[in-house]
């Protein structure tokens, strides 16, 4: 997909569909939907008059009304988006009607459209082109890659047109307007690598194709082997992969800036959980739902996203990424219920169940990170269904040992537009992990806090190092289809964590 900013009266830009967004002003709770366009030109207005009135369309989320040969205007069609109440407007809600004027368009075979953008005192305008191009970016994608009759109904060309703006505030939109297109192709790049099937990306090809991204972005990039992670002695990386044919990744990326960073500047440190595959090894899922489980390196995914992102926004800290990919298979040399198995920390681990594979790889991927110079530290991770229990399929969990960082986490939470949750993380919880016969167990004794008994596993392997841990298992995968969005993966946390590793700039 082409985005493009234009300054243009959209009266006067001939395009196959013009979208303009429009919210209800009714304050009232028991008051009649009270539609009014955003920003609308005199033309605009007035052939959207009639239907503004009538009743027909009241303005809702996502919410269209379609206009054929509009009076007064070169578009052919004007589809009117609803962005829910104008008391509630906020960039968000930009984000997702851009993503609804996309998805009406595909399966109308539009190939263009154009969408007016949205003037109001409560969208800042260099946030609000991001947001608009992240929106129609992330909305252009589709699961069905392999199907043999597949349509290819992708957007060409996305044009935002505005109608007024001094030199400031241009420069500030087109800005906003290209950081938006660098984060949506980001996120969908993350989104590309979940959806591959395990029998196509496995370990190597995963590391393939991030080397070949780090070559096109200028970032370093290292793909090591088993004998390297042998080497490392990553006794809990290893034990999983003893299972598979699949031989696994150890893939390393480092961003370096320009300009040396302040020496007071954190290195931050990001990693990722890459089984491509999960059976869950001797501990076998269930067959009800397993194949999702191509989906179970989202946290990998998210960090490649996030570096591929951070390589073009080109902030002035330096970050390192390390992936830890693998599949976890039952076979003969799969480890088992009952193994200890030594970290590359030093810490012995009691194996319980080898459905608990995530934690084990992330433990030594963490570790590394530190050894690699990281003194701030991030990992996403589809690590367990639990979470899904506590929060539902809206907000990832978020855990921490250290307050501060939170705070800057969540500080870009409103302008990445995703969902996080903190969780407790605290050492009342540690019983939970202590094992008879090692240093910790990699489950909880009990059915209960499994979210926050995952995190205290982790916590053991990060020191005092400031790190959270994202879960992001219940919000990795969309089933049900939304107005601005496809089903299939969401590529969460590509935004939020670019957003933070920037806040850390110098």
């Amino acid at each position: 997909m082409t985005t493009k900013l234009l300054f243009q009266d959209p009266a006067t830009f001939a395009s196959p569909l013009l979208t303009v967004f429009a919210v209800d002003t009714a304050t009232g709770k028991d008051e009649p939907a009270a539609p009014a366009l955003l920003n609308p030109s005199e033309a605009l207005a007035k052939a959207a008059a009639l239907w503004l009135t009538s009743g027909e369309f009241k303005a809702t989320l996502g919410e269209t009304l379609l206009l054929h040969s509009p009076s007064g205007l070169k578009a052919e069609r004007l589809l009117i988006v609803g962005l829910g109440k104008a008391k509630a407007l906020s960039v968000h809600e930009v984000r997702k009607g851009a993503g609804v004027a996309v998805r009406f368009a595909k399966p109308r075979g539009l190939r263009e459209l154009s969408i007016l953008f949205p003037g109001d005192k409560a969208l800042p305008g260099s946030l609000t082109a991001r947001t608009l191009a992240e929106g129609a970016l992330v909305a252009d994608f589709d699961i069905d890659i392999y199907r043999s009759d597949r349509k290819d109904q992708s957007i060409g060309t996305v044009t935002v047109l505005h109608v007024e703006a001094n030199e400031k505030s241009l420069a500030e939109m087109q800005t906003g307007f290209a950081e938006g297109i660098i984060l949506g192709e980001s996120q969908n790049f993350a989104r590309t690598l979940v959806n591959e099937p395990g029998n196509i990306l496995t370990p190597t090809e995963l590391g393939k194709r991030t080397a070949a991204m780090c070559s096109e972005f200028g970032l370093q990039c290292e793909v090591h082997s088993i004998d390297k992670i042998l080497e490392l002695k990553m006794g809990a990386f290893a034990a999983v992969t003893q299972g598979s044919v699949e031989p696994p990744a150890l893939i390393v990326m480092r961003y370096e800036p320009a300009t040396p960073p302040a020496a007071d500047t954190p290195v931050i440190g990001l990693v990722g959980k890459g089984i491509t595959f999960d059976t869950g090894g001797i501990s076998i899922k269930p067959a009800e739902n397993m194949d999702k489980m191509k989906y179970d390196m989202a946290g990998a995914a998210a960090m490649i996203g996030a570096m591929r992102a951070i390589a073009q926004l080109k902030p002035n800290v330096r970050v390192v990424s390390v992936v830890c990919s693998c599949e976890n298979m039952p076979d003969g040399k799969a480890f088992k219920p009952g193994d200890v198995i030594t970290a590359m920390s030093g810490k012995t681990i009691e194996i319980l169940n080898t459905d608990a594979e995530g934690r084990l790889v992330l433990a030594d991927g963490l570790h590394y990170a530190q050894q690699l110079g990281a003194t701030r530290l991030i990992n996403a991770a589809t690590l367990t269904g639990a979470i899904g229990v506590a929060l539902g399929l809206l907000n990832a969990g978020l855990f921490s040992n250290d307050d501060a960082t939170v705070e800057q986490f969540t500080n870009g939470l409103p302008v990445s537009g995703e969902k996080f949750w903190r969780m407790p993380c605290t050492d009342d919880y540690r019983e939970q992990i202590r094992s008879q016969i090692a240093d910790i167990m990699n489950t909880g004794g009990s059915r209960y806090g499994g979210a926050t008994t995952a995190a205290m596993f982790l916590k053991e392997f990060v020191g005092e190092t400031p790190w959270i841990h994202l879960d992001i298992a219940g919000t990795a995968w969309i089933d049900e289809v939304k107005p601005w969005q496809s089903k299939g993966p969401s590529g969460i946390a590509v935004r939020s964590i670019t957003e933070w590793v920037r806040s850390y700039a110098s």
